[in-house]
């Protein structure tokens, strides 16, 4: 079954489109964290952004700056962003946020990881390191 981002990019399921070209499309997201949010979605489905082809990533990445720059002066947001969850929908996609401070993200209430388990992972990261 197609994901739900595929059936709004094939206009099934109506959304409200900021930008679209042949390999992408920006959205309003339905549950914004504050006015301007906004996803950016390939329209190959492919589930982690990990996965993605390497010119089709950057693609996203040119078109989440572009509108970065739009949201910051329509939103007059000190910044934008930029989120890859992952969990939400089995189609990557970039959550673009304007904010003013890390308190827009809600992230509070995380606990930090210790000195030595940091080190240990960053470690075996890079002896995975392609």
């Amino acid at each position: 079954m197609a994901s739900v981002f595929t059936q709004i990019i094939q206009k099934d399921i109506p959304g409200h489109f900021v930008y679209e070209d042949d390999r992408v499309i920006v959205i309003m997201t339905i549950q914004p964290v504050k006015p301007g949010h906004v996803l950016v979605i390939p329209k190959e489905e492919v589930d982690y952004w990990d996965d993605l082809d390497e010119d089709l990533a950057e693609h996203l990445m040119r078109i989440a700056r572009k509108a970065a720059k739009a949201i910051k002066k329509v939103t007059g947001s000190l910044r934008v962003g930029f989120m890859i969850a992952g969990f939400e929908v089995p189609h990557t996609h970039i959550h673009l946020i304007p904010a003013n401070s890390m308190s827009d993200f809600s992230l509070a209430g995380l606990a930090f990881a210790e000195g030595d388990d940091l080190a240990d992972m960053c470690q075996k990261i890079k002896r995975e390191w392609v």
